[in-house]
């Protein structure tokens, strides 16, 4: 009996190489960095960290600075996972890269594990009560079913 393999790009034969994960600051946010940190050591895979940086326009209209804002958030959590790196060289070597983007969330996570062809991405529960209604960007990304999507409490 013979099998017909696809040419194309095959996702976790041999563990992820590339693992996804969002980040925005919120504390859910960097346990999920912190647990895809864990698993990009264990599997030997790319960490890939992502910010999207939210485009408000009613913001922009009323005047506030968003993009300096969001900037900084960049900025700040760009630190963090320096910080943290270096805190455990020596005794976890984890390679990473940090990736941001302008949009809204779940798109930007869409286009980074695309764009990155992500083996597995990981995000941090959603702190909000209004997502219940509409879905939180974990959610619709389970519902993608493009990628293993894990999400972190």
């Amino acid at each position: 009996m013979t099998q017909e393999h696809s040419q194309g790009f095959e996702r976790g034969t041999d563990g992820p190489k590339v693992i996804v994960v969002g980040v925005d600051g919120s504390e859910s946010s960097l346990r999920a960095a912190a647990y895809a940190g864990g698993l990009a050591r264990r599997q030997h895979a790319l960490l890939a960290v992502v910010y999207v940086q939210p485009v408000m326009a009613a913001g922009a209209a009323l005047g506030a600075p968003v993009a300096e804002t969001t900037d900084e958030i960049a900025k700040d959590l760009v630190r963090q996972i320096r910080e943290a790196a270096e805190r455990v060289k020596g005794m976890f070597e984890v390679r990473w890269e940090f990736h941001t983007l302008r949009g809204d969330p779940y798109s930007g996570l869409v286009e980074a594990a695309d764009e990155l062809r992500a083996d597995a991405v990981v995000v941090g529960a959603s702190e909000q009560a209004g997502h219940r209604l509409i879905g939180s960007v974990a959610v619709r990304l389970v519902k993608a079913g493009r990628w293993p999507v894990t999400v972190v409490p």
